[in-house]
């Protein structure tokens, strides 16, 4: 017994480098799994079983409402107070569809501790008063008793936008189709016509059913001590009872025979295309518990679909039936497995036809075959996947957390697919003995498997005005019903309400709230390793980091070389490179190749101005300019691979340089409307990045750059593209080798390595034969000039809920950027705009941001019922600053969240990206330092003085609205034709 705790089982996880344990509190009954390691980015997680048993959302609400106070801390928002003031580097809640997680993560142990604490706290000793019900989840809303009735709240404008996503509404058609019978077949995030029939005592009773320890599963990841970990945890546990709750999954019944539903979602009326339809078909698949099992279905997934080269994948592209995949997944997160694959963009008299040629395909693969190179291609890449662990910005402790609850949160064992060594062994010994497993698994879960579904959705026109309509008369009845002293009391909840909301925490309770000193920050940057050497007329630049044997390598090719009319072409320049073959091999042998002998190629763009020098002879107010600062611009092939197959990499990134096959109209067609398909779905539920994008676009070069690229004048420009092809392929064909002419060359190539210095000795000489291949042709850089202006823009979409953003060109008024500009924007984002917009707005989200190159200051808001109002919002933020008092414990956590953004944890091939797009734009260690330096010594009269410099925003910038036509419309009336209004969707 340690600390409480009894231990279950402990391993060694060699393929993690950790030693795991498993225990059980004795007296809760609650699990904890420690895993510890040499990790410095300390991962903690509560996680509760929390199936639904009806779509009102109450696992999302709660999800948002335990994080607004607690016993130990009675304060309005802990979750929020501790995200504008820690090192964390991550801090989020998670609703799943059976599930509910709390994961933090964090370098500083510290700031670990704190962290954790208030999420402990806040699980256990939550202060759910009606009231958190009321903001998180929905409330009636009068402002005055003749008032229209409304509903309002943050989780019900939330799922408003998320229901307005028809990938969305796909997505969970399908999911409940599967698993019509058991909890799978409700909303756990809420269904907005299902949401106001949540009640408190409803709300609370799930509450108490289900946040107790014997329903939860803690878990540890890193380097922090690990019998403290187990002291800490008991401190809560020991004097809670144990209660036994049924929170069990249960499994769904198989369908006897197949089954086939039809939906509609909200569209347009004069959408641009009329294949609107999607189909999706889905089978369910045996529990995840197995672990060969479940890689096995991983495997398969990747055989089927996994590159441009899978035969299912390619089945379907080719046919033409529609313009790009839909589902395409294996979900084995759940209590029982599925899988779903289909198309987006069918005509809807072909929506049989999918249907069809998806099971020929199945049948054909089961009975003629898998490819022996498929497999194997499908093979290399999960196990590199496996073995590299790499998940990015996101920590790795909380990656692997989801992975063991795959089989843990259901009763199995924890480690079984953590522990990968023994079943991927497996798994490899049945294929080379020759077994057909593949066939054998498309044949028995999928051919024979009854249990399938096929969900179609067609665009319906009327559906959203009927949704409105609905509504308002649901609430015009409701309304109706209601005395006079009823609408009273729910005028007077609502001013009530707003009330609190606006009511500052007092000083003694914030007092409550664990918080890091100045003192316990790192002064100075952690500095990245960089030599930029020079090889035959070729920048290379090597980041000597430690990648336990992986060579990073990026291949930078400098868009400044091309004719800004070229540049719509670049994203797809990108993917033909990777897909469209090469002179001696087509694009689905190029694709298994890549897939067999490396860790992957992938492609990104990148713009920005370089850093800003002082402003001098700045242009006239209003144009849109970039200050004569220089534009980086740049096309990047990423590429990784063991050093075992280091030249295998090379010598496809050399093919695929110097042979390139343009001359196939048929796939680039293809190509061109999977990107529109990708690019149309994603409007909708990165509403604000777009927005923000489009209005960051008519102020400087960059970033107009960066939306021919890859925002909405890239979108318009796919659909255009898409016609062009059919009736002019020569001259597309003569820009894209143009493209190639231009780019692929030694003087417009950077090379960027990150790799350890022994091994980067014997990777070097490989790579300066790559760079000696290239032609080396020099250039004349070409002018680039904006053809647009600052305009404000209404950007129609069939949406409920907007997308906000408003800005300026901070520089064009003189400002001179400092350090304290990030804590500036900190305190705004955390302190005004997320007050305003979110808690007392009802939006899902609110914030600002500077860009310290391009000088672009911009508010956003998510999923917001608001549009005028925000920005009314945005423009009183000047006198919100100097109304503002802002004490030195209020400061100090600004600047302490401020770092903690600057140290954000890196993995070695993010450190070696993020060094080179520093030398990109002129970003010194000293000269970061020195931003770091400005960050510590910020005070409150600059917070104070940058409303000066907030008026210029105010009465200068710019608005871009993406959102509802009638929400535009009416702006437009009220202040005449003030959004130049363009439909997107």
């Amino acid at each position: 017994m340690i600390h409480g705790f009894e231990l279950i089982r402990e391993q060694d996880l060699s393929e993690l480098n950790t030693h795991a344990r498993w225990f059980r509190h004795a007296h809760s009954g609650a699990e904890l799994i420690s895993m510890g390691n040499d990790d410095e980015n300390k991962v903690f997680a509560i996680t509760f079983r929390t199936p639904p048993s009806d779509s009102t959302g109450v696992a999302h609400i709660l999800e948002h409402s335990v994080l607004n106070g607690s016993r130990k801390y009675p304060v309005k928002a802990p979750f929020d107070q501790m995200a504008k003031s820690s090192l964390k580097t991550f801090i989020n809640a998670i609703t799943f569809p059976d599930k509910t997680a709390y994961p933090i993560a964090s370098q500083n142990l510290q700031d670990f501790y704190n962290l954790m604490d208030v999420y402990l706290d806040a699980v256990f000793h939550p202060r759910i008063a009606s009231e958190t019900l009321e903001q998180e989840g929905w409330h009636y809303e009068l402002s005055t008793p003749d008032a229209p009735l409304t509903y309002k709240g943050v989780v019900f404008n939330e799922m408003k936008g998320v229901y307005s996503s028809p990938d969305a509404a796909l997505g969970r058609h399908a999911l409940h189709s599967v698993f019509p019978d058991n909890t799978y077949g409700n909303d756990s995030g809420g269904d907005p016509r299902c949401i106001p029939h949540l009640s408190y005592e409803q709300f609370t009773n799930f509450y108490r059913t289900f946040y107790s320890p014997s329903n939860a599963r803690i878990w540890f990841y890193g380097d922090d001590p690990a019998d403290e970990r187990l002291r800490r945890v008991d401190a809560y546990l020991r004097d809670m009872p144990p209660l036994t709750v049924d929170s069990n999954i249960a499994l769904q019944p198989h369908f006897t025979e197949p089954q086939r539903l039809t939906y509609a979602y909200a569209a347009s009326s004069d959408a641009p295309s009329q294949k609107r339809s999607m189909v999706v078909v889905n089978w369910l698949l045996p529990d995840p518990l197995d672990a060969e099992r479940t890689l096995a279905f991983e495997i398969l997934t990747h055989i089927l679909i996994g590159t441009s080269a899978s035969p299912l994948r390619k089945a379907l592209i080719d046919s033409r039936l529609g313009e790009e995949l839909t589902g395409s997944a294996l979900n084995a997160s759940l209590r029982q497995m599925y899988f779903s694959i289909g198309l987006k963009n069918v005509a809807r008299e072909d929506v049989d036809a999918v249907e069809v040629l998806l099971l020929n395909t199945l049948e054909s693969l089961a009975r003629d075959g898998v490819a022996s190179d498929v497999i194997d291609a499908a093979l290399n890449t999960l196990e590199f996947r496996l073995r590299e662990n790499n998940t990015g910005f996101f920590p790795r402790g909380i990656a692997l957390m989801f992975r063991a609850l795959t089989t843990w949160l259901y009763d199995g064992d924890p480690f079984a697919l953590l522990s990968f060594e023994s079943p991927l062994r497996a798994i490899k010994q049945r294929v080379a003995s020759g077994e057909r497993m593949f066939e054998d698994m498309i044949r028995d879960h999928f051919l024979r498997n009854t249990h399938r579904t096929t969900v179609s959705l067609h665009a319906d026109p009327e559906l959203g005005a009927r949704e409105d309509a609905e509504e308002r008369e649901r609430l015009a009845q409701i309304q109706a019903r209601l005395s006079v002293d009823e609408r009273q009391v729910i005028a007077d909840r609502t001013r009530e309400l707003k009330k609190m909301q606006e009511t500052p925490d007092s000083p003694e309770a914030l007092a409550t709230l664990p918080l890091l000193k100045l003192s316990d920050l790192d002064k100075r940057n952690k500095r990245i390793p960089l030599q930029a050497l020079r090889e035959h007329d070729t920048t290379v630049l090597y980041h000597d980091l430690f990648t336990n044997g992986i060579v990073y390598l990026d291949l930078g090719f400098n868009l400044r070389a091309l004719p800004q009319e070229l540049l719509p072409y670049v994203t797809l320049f990108g993917r033909a490179l990777l897909e469209m073959g090469t002179r001696t091999e087509d694009y689905t042998r190029l694709a298994l190749r890549i897939a067999s002998q490396t860790g992957g190629i992938g492609r990104a763009a990148f713009t920005s101005l370089a850093s800003p020098q002082p402003a001098t002879n700045l242009p006239e107010k209003g144009r849109g300019v970039s200050d004569g600062r220089e534009v980086s611009a740049w096309l990047f092939l990423r590429g990784k691979a063991t050093m075992a197959k280091s030249g295998a990499l090379l010598d496809i990134l050399r093919d695929m340089l110097l042979t390139v096959n343009l001359d196939n109209r048929e796939r680039f067609k293809q190509i061109v409307l999977q990107d529109k398909a990708r690019n149309e779905a994603g409007v909708i539920p990165s509403g604000n990045a777009v927005a923000v994008e489009r209005l960051k676009s008519h102020f400087n070069l960059a970033d107009w750059a960066a939306e021919q690229m890859g925002g909405l004048h890239y979108l318009f420009f796919l659909r255009e593209l898409s016609e062009a092809i059919d009736h002019d392929w020569l001259t597309v064909r003569a820009k894209l080798e143009l493209l190639r002419d231009t780019l692929l060359t030694r003087e417009q190539l950077l090379c960027n390595v990150t790799l350890d210095a022994n091994n980067f000795a014997q990777f070097m000489p490989r790579l300066r034969e790559l760079i000696d291949a290239l032609p080396n042709e020099a250039r004349t850089q070409p002018q680039w000039t904006m053809l647009n202006g600052v305009v404000n823009e209404g950007l129609t979409i069939p949406s409920p809920v907007n997308y906000v953003a408003k800005g300026d060109d901070l520089y064009r008024y003189g400002y001179t950027p400092r350090g304290s500009m990030s804590v500036i924007t900190h305190f705004i984002s955390r302190n005004y705009v997320r007050e305003r917009v979110r808690v007392q707005g009802g939006a899902y989200g609110g914030a600002c941001s500077f860009d310290r190159h391009t000088g672009l200051f911009t508010f956003s808001s998510y999923r917001d019922p608001n549009l005028r109002k925000t920005v009314q919002n945005y423009d009183e933020t000047a006198q919100f600053l100097r109304d503002v008092t802002i004490d030195e414990d209020e400061l100090t956590k600004h600047i302490i969240g401020v770092i903690g953004q600057l140290d954000s944890y890196m993995l070695p091939d993010a450190k070696g990206y993020i060094s080179m797009l520093r030398y990109l734009l002129g970003d010194t260690d000293e000269s970061l330092q020195q931003w770091r330096d400005e960050i510590l010594s910020t005070t409150a009269a600059e917070i104070k003085q940058f409303a000066d410099v907030l008026d210029h925003v105010v009465h200068d910038g710019g608005v871009v609205v993406l959102g509802s036509p009638d929400a535009i419309d009416a702006a437009n009336e009220e202040r005449n034709g003030w959004l130049q209004v363009t439909k997107v969707l």
